[in-house]
């Protein structure tokens, strides 16, 4: 028994003894063993760390190296936007005609204005959801006692430029739920299911059930097979923005009754357009001429009527509720929209070079060299994007700082029991974050890992080692 009890002694005295190691030399150790193993033999990482309240560098390695960060970049974007456009901002969605009301008839068109708002006809909530929106559109017009509308259902989409998609998405991306382009009117988050069903054996051809909502003007050819039961989705939807026709390929899994992927809208204006047309048939409300959208107007060289009267404004949740879903479930597409706001806001066009533009100024301005944020979208998708560890650090101490900091906190994901932002792309992995240890000492980290081979969650395992050392 005396033994044991020395032996327990022992052991405990040397882990205290361990422990009392400085942060900087436990943190220099483990990043020695996770740069020896054989899946990072051909890699790079980098990372920072200070403490969170006196800003004192803890620990730097390759801190100030451009990397690609994938979707921690979206810590630029959602601090920026807080920052500048407020936390109680909301974007607008305005319902209105160009005629008269008479006996019941609208003489004219119904316009609906978007603003941008990535939320309009989200299912995330209640009062954005598709139905919701129809419902609620229906409900003005039973209130302003129309019943018949002799013009067009138009869709002004043109709040931000006819480019959608940021430069640098790969095409592999881009026909998928998250590689979804940002227009003036973005619909249930310009997304939508294609519905198969896998064939009986390894490499019949699955079946298409449809789409959910159900694809306007729209064909696509399905080159989608059955594949080893437990194999995943192993499949990818090929259509461009604004395109009428498109290609699905790849793999399901054997054995599923219904299996759903999920697509990126081609024009998601002209998609609600003619899902508010059908809507309103269903309440007796009468549509005599077609939908048109603004950049197909524009395209076709007319002007987009304007209106006359707004019949009622929709709003979004605050901002502050739409970086929530950004950051916890890395929503390219909000990302993409808040950095297309901001160059609105400012007065220009609405484009992602200038949002981006504007971005890398704000960040000029708040101690982060431009040449530090490589960066070509708000989202992080694409491979072309370089920034730095220490670049992550120093938005997220701007962050501490600011009166939405409590919220902005809670916006972060909870992984291996911190609260940080993940990324994920080929090759590369991403958090940063905050914790606190158990001594109560604050920390701000970074940590990206690039060309690594191998699994990314074999890598994550080896990055969360590095990172209990601050627990």
């Amino acid at each position: 028994m005396k033994r044991i009890v020395t032996a327990l002694f022992v052991l405990n005295f040397c882990s205290t003894i361990l422990y009392a190691q400085p942060i900087k030399q436990r943190l220099q150790q483990a990043v020695q063993r996770i740069t020896a193993d054989a899946k990072l033999k051909h890699a790079i990482m980098g990372f920072y760390v200070v403490n969170a309240q006196t800003g004192a560098v803890i620990y730097d390695y390759n801190g100030n190296t451009g990397l690609a960060p994938a979707s921690t970049q979206k810590i630029f974007t959602s601090t920026a936007t807080l920052a500048l456009l407020g936390q109680n901002y909301r974007y607008t969605t305005l319902l209105a005609h160009n005629g008269s009301i008479s006996n019941g008839v609208l003489n004219g068109d119904l316009l609906i204005a978007g603003s941008g708002d990535p939320s309009f006809g989200s299912w995330r909530y209640a009062g954005t959801h598709r139905d919701s929106v129809l419902a609620h559109i229906s409900a003005v017009l039973r209130r302003k006692g129309i019943t018949r509308i002799t013009g067009n259902v138009v869709v002004r989409d043109t709040a931000f430029s006819y480019q959608p998609i940021p430069g640098g998405w790969i095409w592999e991306d881009i026909g998928n739920y998250y590689g979804a382009g940002t227009w003036g009117l973005n619909w249930n988050e310009n997304q939508y299911d294609l519905q198969l069903k896998p064939g009986a054996k390894e490499g019949d051809t699955a079946q298409v059930i449809g789409t959910k909502p159900a694809l306007q003007q729209v064909e696509l050819l399905n080159r989608i097979t059955t594949g080893k039961a437990g194999s995943g989705d192993n499949s990818y939807i090929y259509l461009a923005p604004y395109a009428d026709a498109g290609f699905a390929e790849g793999t399901i899994p054997a054995g599923a009754g219904r299996f759903a992927i999920s697509g990126a809208m081609p024009n998601p204006g002209r998609q609600f357009g003619f899902d508010l047309q059908q809507y309103l048939q269903t309440q007796d409300v009468a549509v005599n001429g077609t939908v048109e959208t603004g950049w197909e107007l524009l395209n076709n060289k007319q002007s987009i009527p304007a209106y006359t009267r707004v019949l009622d404004t929709m709003y979004s949740p605050q901002l502050d509720s739409l970086v929530y879903w950004f950051l916890q479930k890395s929503i390219n597409l909000y990302g993409e929209t808040f950095i297309k706001t901001l160059a609105r806001n400012a007065g220009t066009t609405g484009t992602t070079e200038e949002g981006v533009a504007l971005l890398r100024n704000f960040w000029q301005a708040n101690g982060i060299e431009p040449s530090a944020l490589k960066i070509q979208d708000g989202s992080g998708l694409s491979p072309q994007n370089r920034v730095t560890a220490n670049a992550l650090v120093t938005a997220l101490q701007f962050a501490r700082k600011q009166p939405w900091f409590d919220h902005y906190f809670a916006d972060l994901p909870l992984y291996n029991r911190m609260h940080m932002k993940s990324g994920t792309i080929g090759g590369s992995k991403a958090f940063a974050g905050y914790h606190t240890s158990k001594e109560g000492i604050p920390y701000t980290f970074a940590i990206i890992v690039n060309n690594f081979d191998g699994p990314a969650q074999a890598v994550v395992q080896q990055m969360y080692t590095v990172l209990n050392e601050l627990k």
